[in-house]
């Protein structure tokens, strides 16, 4: 989407919030990612806002006692590390590449400038991180009463980008059982004896990758 602005000189110009993203230029670059490369470490200052341009990046946290969960897998139109427009001094979470990824790194006073300037940027910015909070508060209710099978498919319908007004593309990106263990609270064995489930009954098969049918979607809504 674009909007049109009056600039200084008093022609009007106009503002692309995807070409914004899609390219380099003041205080933003763009950065090459290798699979397991580290992006930004729990702890480290918050200073920049990053944008998935191509790839999965992992999210994970780790307990003081040492224990590691993963929290979410982003995929390309995604924000990351933005805690820091919050006023959030240090990163809460390890960023990692789960795949090769591109990313516009943008830095904080510049992404902060952009959202009060740039109305059609706000706009997006707002509405993924309200998609955000209400996926995170769906997490939480999945956590507290669903059972681990139900978890390990609604997690495989997410990575699969179901319910997305665009065409959910099905194909589960490259991640580990015991990723999905630790995203749904369970041990690597059940996630195992459930993927076989799934499997048997048609829910998923594997073809050179992990891809989800539609049909999961039953696990899920069986009471």
């Amino acid at each position: 989407m674009k909007t049109k602005k009056r600039t200084k000189n008093g022609r009007i110009g106009t503002f692309d919030a995807q070409a914004f993203l899609d390219s380099a230029g003041l205080a933003r670059t763009i950065v090459e990612y290798k699979p397991k490369d580290t992006i930004f470490s729990q702890g480290d200052l918050c200073k920049d806002v990053m944008y998935i341009q191509k790839g999965e990046v992992r999210l994970s946290v780790v307990s003081q006692t040492g224990k590691e969960a993963v929290v979410a897998i982003l995929k390309p139109g995604d924000f990351v590390g933005e805690g820091g427009l919050a006023g959030q001094p240090l990163r809460i979470a390890t960023a990692t590449a789960a795949s090769s990824a591109t990313l516009l790194v943008i830095g904080l006073k510049e992404m902060i400038r952009v959202l009060h300037a740039e109305h059609t940027l706000s706009d997006r910015f707002i509405a993924y991180m309200l998609e955000r909070n209400i996926r995170i508060e769906e997490d939480l209710i999945d956590q507290l009463f669903n059972s681990s099978e139900k978890r390990l498919a609604r997690t495989l319908l997410l990575l699969a980008r179901y319910g997305k007004e665009e065409k959910p593309q099905w194909d589960v990106p490259k991640v580990s059982q015991e990723t999905l263990a630790e995203m749904i609270g369970t041990t690597r064995s059940r996630v195992n004896f459930f993927m076989n489930k799934f499997k048997r009954l048609g829910f998923i098969k594997y073809n050179g990758g992990l891809h989800v049918n539609d049909s999961l979607l039953s696990v899920v809504l069986h009471d």
